[in-house]
Protein backbone atom coordinates (compact mmCIF):
# COMPACT_ATOMS: atom_id res chain seq x y z
CA UNK A 1 0.00 0.00 0.00
CA UNK A 2 1.22 3.50 -0.85
CA UNK A 3 0.82 6.27 1.75
CA UNK A 4 0.73 10.04 1.27
CA UNK A 5 0.68 13.11 3.49
CA UNK A 6 -0.16 16.74 2.65
CA UNK A 7 -0.77 20.02 4.49
CA UNK A 8 -3.55 22.22 3.12
CA UNK A 9 -2.39 25.58 1.83
CA UNK A 10 -4.34 28.83 1.58
CA UNK A 11 -5.15 28.30 -2.13
CA UNK A 12 -6.78 24.95 -1.29
CA UNK A 13 -9.25 26.20 1.36
CA UNK A 14 -12.87 25.03 0.90
CA UNK A 15 -11.88 22.41 -1.67
CA UNK A 16 -13.67 19.08 -1.20
CA UNK A 17 -11.46 16.31 0.14
CA UNK A 18 -12.20 13.93 -2.76
CA UNK A 19 -11.31 16.62 -5.29
CA UNK A 20 -8.11 17.47 -3.38
CA UNK A 21 -6.94 13.84 -3.33
CA UNK A 22 -7.68 13.24 -7.03
CA UNK A 23 -5.68 16.37 -7.93
CA UNK A 24 -2.71 15.19 -5.88
CA UNK A 25 -2.72 11.65 -7.34
CA UNK A 26 -3.63 12.14 -10.99
CA UNK A 27 -3.77 8.46 -11.93
CA UNK A 28 -6.73 7.89 -9.58
CA UNK A 29 -10.21 9.28 -10.16
CA UNK A 30 -12.43 11.27 -7.84
CA UNK A 31 -14.83 8.32 -7.58
CA UNK A 32 -11.93 6.10 -6.51
CA UNK A 33 -11.11 8.48 -3.66
CA UNK A 34 -14.77 8.70 -2.66
CA UNK A 35 -14.69 4.94 -2.18
CA UNK A 36 -11.54 4.84 -0.05
CA UNK A 37 -12.75 7.85 1.97
CA UNK A 38 -15.88 5.85 2.78
CA UNK A 39 -13.68 2.88 3.74
CA UNK A 40 -11.62 5.01 6.14
CA UNK A 41 -8.36 5.17 4.20
CA UNK A 42 -8.34 8.99 4.16
CA UNK A 43 -7.79 10.94 7.40
CA UNK A 44 -7.94 14.66 8.10
CA UNK A 45 -6.09 15.61 11.28
CA UNK A 46 -6.13 11.90 12.16
CA UNK A 47 -9.94 11.78 11.94
CA UNK A 48 -12.18 9.87 9.53
CA UNK A 49 -14.27 12.26 7.40
CA UNK A 50 -16.84 11.97 4.60
CA UNK A 51 -16.32 12.79 0.93
CA UNK A 52 -18.01 16.20 1.28
CA UNK A 53 -15.55 17.51 3.87
CA UNK A 54 -14.19 20.93 2.85
CA UNK A 55 -10.58 21.69 3.62
CA UNK A 56 -9.32 24.27 6.09
CA UNK A 57 -5.90 25.88 6.04
CA UNK A 58 -3.34 23.79 7.93
CA UNK A 59 -5.38 20.55 7.73
CA UNK A 60 -3.10 17.53 7.69
CA UNK A 61 -4.25 15.02 5.07
CA UNK A 62 -3.05 11.44 5.31
CA UNK A 63 -4.27 8.72 3.03
CA UNK A 64 -3.31 5.24 1.99
CA UNK A 65 -4.08 3.72 -1.38
CA UNK A 66 -4.97 0.08 -0.70
CA UNK A 67 -3.47 -2.69 -2.79
CA UNK A 68 -5.61 -3.88 -5.67
CA UNK A 69 -7.94 -6.70 -4.74
CA UNK A 70 -7.86 -9.95 -6.73
CA UNK A 71 -9.60 -9.51 -10.07
CA UNK A 72 -13.31 -10.27 -9.82
CA UNK A 73 -14.07 -9.93 -13.52
CA UNK A 74 -12.98 -13.32 -14.85
CA UNK A 75 -11.79 -13.62 -18.47
CA UNK A 76 -14.24 -15.62 -20.57
CA UNK A 77 -14.05 -16.54 -24.22
CA UNK A 78 -16.90 -14.97 -26.18
CA UNK A 79 -17.61 -13.52 -29.59
CA UNK A 80 -17.07 -9.75 -29.62
CA UNK A 81 -18.10 -7.27 -32.29
CA UNK A 82 -14.99 -5.07 -32.20
CA UNK A 83 -15.45 -1.92 -34.28
CA UNK A 84 -12.03 -0.43 -33.54
CA UNK A 85 -8.92 -1.53 -31.68
CA UNK A 86 -5.33 -0.41 -31.19
CA UNK A 87 -2.79 -0.93 -28.40
CA UNK A 88 -4.46 1.77 -26.28
CA UNK A 89 -8.21 1.21 -26.47
CA UNK A 90 -11.06 -0.86 -27.90
CA UNK A 91 -14.50 0.16 -29.13
CA UNK A 92 -17.03 -2.67 -28.96
CA UNK A 93 -20.55 -2.91 -30.38
CA UNK A 94 -22.37 -4.46 -27.42
CA UNK A 95 -25.30 -6.78 -28.06
CA UNK A 96 -28.66 -6.27 -26.37
CA UNK A 97 -28.92 -8.47 -23.28
CA UNK A 98 -25.21 -8.39 -22.41
CA UNK A 99 -24.24 -6.86 -19.05
CA UNK A 100 -21.22 -4.55 -19.21
CA UNK A 101 -19.52 -5.55 -15.94
CA UNK A 102 -20.09 -8.03 -13.07
CA UNK A 103 -22.84 -7.15 -10.61
CA UNK A 104 -25.13 -9.08 -8.23
CA UNK A 105 -27.01 -11.60 -10.34
CA UNK A 106 -24.63 -11.18 -13.30
CA UNK A 107 -21.19 -12.45 -12.36
CA UNK A 108 -20.40 -14.21 -15.63
CA UNK A 109 -20.96 -13.59 -19.32
CA UNK A 110 -20.25 -9.87 -19.03
CA UNK A 111 -18.67 -7.71 -21.72
CA UNK A 112 -15.69 -7.02 -19.45
CA UNK A 113 -15.03 -10.75 -19.14
CA UNK A 114 -14.99 -11.14 -22.92
CA UNK A 115 -12.68 -8.16 -23.41
CA UNK A 116 -10.32 -9.39 -20.69
CA UNK A 117 -10.04 -12.74 -22.46
CA UNK A 118 -9.38 -10.93 -25.74
CA UNK A 119 -6.62 -8.54 -24.62
CA UNK A 120 -5.55 -9.62 -21.08
CA UNK A 121 -4.89 -6.12 -19.75
CA UNK A 122 -7.24 -3.17 -19.16
CA UNK A 123 -7.00 0.07 -17.18
CA UNK A 124 -7.33 -0.24 -13.40
CA UNK A 125 -8.89 3.20 -12.78
CA UNK A 126 -12.36 1.82 -12.11
CA UNK A 127 -11.13 -1.02 -9.93
CA UNK A 128 -11.23 -4.78 -10.28
CA UNK A 129 -14.92 -5.15 -11.11
CA UNK A 130 -14.99 -2.63 -13.97
CA UNK A 131 -11.50 -2.71 -15.51
CA UNK A 132 -11.26 -0.52 -18.59
CA UNK A 133 -14.82 0.71 -18.40
CA UNK A 134 -15.01 4.41 -19.19
CA UNK A 135 -18.79 4.63 -19.54
CA UNK A 136 -21.55 2.04 -19.62
CA UNK A 137 -24.79 1.29 -21.39
CA UNK A 138 -27.70 -0.64 -19.96
CA UNK A 139 -28.03 -4.41 -20.33
CA UNK A 140 -30.89 -4.08 -22.81
CA UNK A 141 -29.40 -1.18 -24.76
CA UNK A 142 -27.13 -2.15 -27.65
CA UNK A 143 -24.31 -0.21 -29.22
CA UNK A 144 -20.86 1.35 -29.00
CA UNK A 145 -18.75 1.37 -25.87
CA UNK A 146 -15.16 2.61 -25.39
CA UNK A 147 -12.86 0.47 -23.23
CA UNK A 148 -9.43 1.74 -22.15
CA UNK A 149 -6.35 -0.47 -21.95
CA UNK A 150 -4.25 1.86 -19.78
CA UNK A 151 -4.82 4.30 -16.93
CA UNK A 152 -3.40 7.23 -18.90
CA UNK A 153 -5.83 6.70 -21.77
CA UNK A 154 -8.71 6.09 -19.37
CA UNK A 155 -8.15 9.34 -17.47
CA UNK A 156 -7.81 11.37 -20.67
CA UNK A 157 -11.06 9.96 -22.08
CA UNK A 158 -12.79 10.45 -18.71
CA UNK A 159 -11.79 14.11 -18.85
CA UNK A 160 -13.25 14.35 -22.36
CA UNK A 161 -16.51 12.93 -21.03
CA UNK A 162 -16.49 15.41 -18.18
CA UNK A 163 -15.94 18.30 -20.60
CA UNK A 164 -18.67 17.00 -22.96
CA UNK A 165 -16.19 16.70 -25.83
CA UNK A 166 -17.08 13.07 -26.59
CA UNK A 167 -20.07 13.00 -28.94
CA UNK A 168 -22.54 10.14 -28.40
CA UNK A 169 -25.44 9.57 -30.77
CA UNK A 170 -28.22 7.11 -29.92
CA UNK A 171 -31.10 5.95 -32.09
CA UNK A 172 -34.36 4.93 -30.49
CA UNK A 173 -38.05 4.35 -31.10
CA UNK A 174 -40.53 6.00 -28.74
CA UNK A 175 -44.28 5.85 -28.28
CA UNK A 176 -46.40 8.57 -29.89
CA UNK A 177 -45.27 11.80 -31.53
CA UNK A 178 -43.30 14.72 -30.15
CA UNK A 179 -44.87 18.13 -29.75
CA UNK A 180 -41.64 19.53 -31.21
CA UNK A 181 -39.77 17.65 -33.94
CA UNK A 182 -36.51 18.49 -32.21
CA UNK A 183 -35.78 19.90 -28.78
CA UNK A 184 -33.59 19.74 -25.69
CA UNK A 185 -34.63 18.08 -22.44
CA UNK A 186 -32.82 19.73 -19.54
CA UNK A 187 -34.15 18.08 -16.39
CA UNK A 188 -32.13 16.86 -13.36
CA UNK A 189 -32.02 13.14 -12.66
CA UNK A 190 -31.59 11.38 -9.32
CA UNK A 191 -32.48 8.08 -7.70
CA UNK A 192 -36.15 7.49 -6.99
CA UNK A 193 -37.15 7.64 -3.32
CA UNK A 194 -39.94 5.14 -4.00
CA UNK A 195 -37.89 2.55 -5.86
CA UNK A 196 -34.11 2.62 -5.36
CA UNK A 197 -33.58 0.58 -8.54
CA UNK A 198 -35.09 3.36 -10.65
CA UNK A 199 -34.00 6.86 -11.58
CA UNK A 200 -36.35 9.81 -11.94
CA UNK A 201 -36.57 13.51 -12.74
CA UNK A 202 -36.18 15.23 -9.38
CA UNK A 203 -34.63 18.26 -7.70
CA UNK A 204 -33.64 16.18 -4.68
CA UNK A 205 -30.11 14.72 -4.62
CA UNK A 206 -29.94 14.95 -8.40
CA UNK A 207 -27.49 15.90 -11.11
CA UNK A 208 -27.86 17.99 -14.24
CA UNK A 209 -29.01 15.89 -17.20
CA UNK A 210 -29.27 17.21 -20.76
CA UNK A 211 -30.59 15.23 -23.73
CA UNK A 212 -31.02 16.61 -27.26
CA UNK A 213 -33.30 14.84 -29.74
CA UNK A 214 -34.29 15.02 -33.41
CA UNK A 215 -37.20 13.24 -35.08
CA UNK A 216 -36.08 10.92 -37.90
CA UNK A 217 -39.51 9.68 -39.00
CA UNK A 218 -43.02 9.04 -37.66
CA UNK A 219 -44.73 5.67 -37.90
CA UNK A 220 -47.89 3.95 -36.76
CA UNK A 221 -48.04 5.05 -33.11
CA UNK A 222 -44.27 5.42 -32.82
CA UNK A 223 -41.50 7.89 -33.64
CA UNK A 224 -37.98 7.02 -34.79
CA UNK A 225 -35.67 9.47 -33.05
CA UNK A 226 -32.02 10.44 -32.80
CA UNK A 227 -30.67 11.34 -29.33
CA UNK A 228 -27.50 13.24 -28.43
CA UNK A 229 -26.20 13.01 -24.88
CA UNK A 230 -24.65 16.12 -23.37
CA UNK A 231 -24.43 14.47 -19.95
CA UNK A 232 -24.35 10.77 -19.09
CA UNK A 233 -26.63 10.00 -16.16
CA UNK A 234 -27.88 6.50 -15.39
CA UNK A 235 -30.89 5.65 -17.62
CA UNK A 236 -30.86 9.27 -18.87
CA UNK A 237 -32.56 8.81 -22.26
CA UNK A 238 -35.09 6.36 -20.83
CA UNK A 239 -36.00 8.63 -17.90
CA UNK A 240 -36.22 11.81 -19.96
CA UNK A 241 -38.28 10.12 -22.68
CA UNK A 242 -40.74 8.68 -20.18
CA UNK A 243 -41.05 11.96 -18.28
CA UNK A 244 -42.15 13.95 -21.34
CA UNK A 245 -44.70 11.29 -22.29
CA UNK A 246 -42.78 9.42 -25.00
CA UNK A 247 -41.25 6.33 -23.35
CA UNK A 248 -39.04 4.02 -25.37
CA UNK A 249 -40.73 1.08 -27.02
CA UNK A 250 -40.00 -2.12 -25.10
CA UNK A 251 -38.85 -0.38 -21.90
CA UNK A 252 -40.12 -2.60 -19.09
CA UNK A 253 -39.06 -0.15 -16.35
CA UNK A 254 -40.05 3.31 -17.56
CA UNK A 255 -42.57 2.37 -20.26
CA UNK A 256 -46.24 1.30 -20.10
CA UNK A 257 -47.23 -1.83 -18.19
CA UNK A 258 -48.31 -3.52 -21.42
CA UNK A 259 -44.70 -3.83 -22.57
CA UNK A 260 -43.72 -5.01 -26.07
CA UNK A 261 -42.13 -8.27 -24.98
CA UNK A 262 -40.60 -9.37 -28.28
CA UNK A 263 -38.20 -6.38 -28.13
CA UNK A 264 -36.62 -7.86 -24.97
CA UNK A 265 -36.02 -4.40 -23.54
CA UNK A 266 -35.90 -0.82 -24.75
CA UNK A 267 -35.47 -0.11 -28.46
CA UNK A 268 -32.32 1.98 -28.03
CA UNK A 269 -28.97 1.71 -29.79
CA UNK A 270 -25.74 3.66 -29.18
CA UNK A 271 -25.04 4.12 -32.87
CA UNK A 272 -22.22 6.62 -33.20
CA UNK A 273 -19.38 7.89 -31.03
CA UNK A 274 -16.71 10.52 -31.71
CA UNK A 275 -13.71 11.22 -29.48
CA UNK A 276 -10.16 12.59 -29.57
CA UNK A 277 -7.56 9.82 -29.40
CA UNK A 278 -5.39 10.51 -26.31
CA UNK A 279 -2.24 9.04 -27.84
CA UNK A 280 -2.56 9.53 -31.61
CA UNK A 281 -3.89 13.08 -31.15
CA UNK A 282 -6.59 12.82 -33.78
CA UNK A 283 -10.36 12.64 -33.87
CA UNK A 284 -11.89 9.17 -34.13
CA UNK A 285 -15.49 8.85 -35.34
CA UNK A 286 -17.13 5.43 -35.37
CA UNK A 287 -20.54 4.34 -36.62
CA UNK A 288 -22.38 1.03 -36.57
CA UNK A 289 -25.39 -0.42 -38.33
CA UNK A 290 -28.70 -0.76 -36.55
CA UNK A 291 -29.11 -4.23 -35.00
CA UNK A 292 -31.60 -6.76 -36.39
CA UNK A 293 -34.18 -6.27 -33.61
CA UNK A 294 -34.25 -2.53 -34.34
CA UNK A 295 -34.54 -2.97 -38.13
CA UNK A 296 -37.38 -5.47 -37.74
CA UNK A 297 -39.35 -3.08 -35.53
CA UNK A 298 -38.86 -0.27 -38.06
CA UNK A 299 -40.14 -2.48 -40.89
CA UNK A 300 -43.20 -3.44 -38.84
CA UNK A 301 -44.27 0.04 -37.72
CA UNK A 302 -42.81 2.47 -40.27
CA UNK A 303 -43.47 2.79 -43.99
Amino acid sequence: MDSYSFIVEKSEINKRIDVFCSEKILIKTRSFFQTIIKDGFVLVNNCIINKKYKLKIGDIINFTIPDLKPLTAIPEEMELDIIYEDEHLIVVNKEKGVVVHPAPGNYTGTLVSGVLYHCNELSSVNGVVRPGILHRIDKNTSGLLIIAKSDIVHLDLANQLKNHSISREYHGIVYGKYKNKSDTINLPIGRSSKDRKKMCVTDSNSKEAITHYETMSEGNGFTYVKFFLETGRTHQIRVHSSYIGNPLAGDDVYGPKNVIKDLNGQCLHAKKITFYHPIFKKQVSLNTNLPVYFKNFLKKHFI
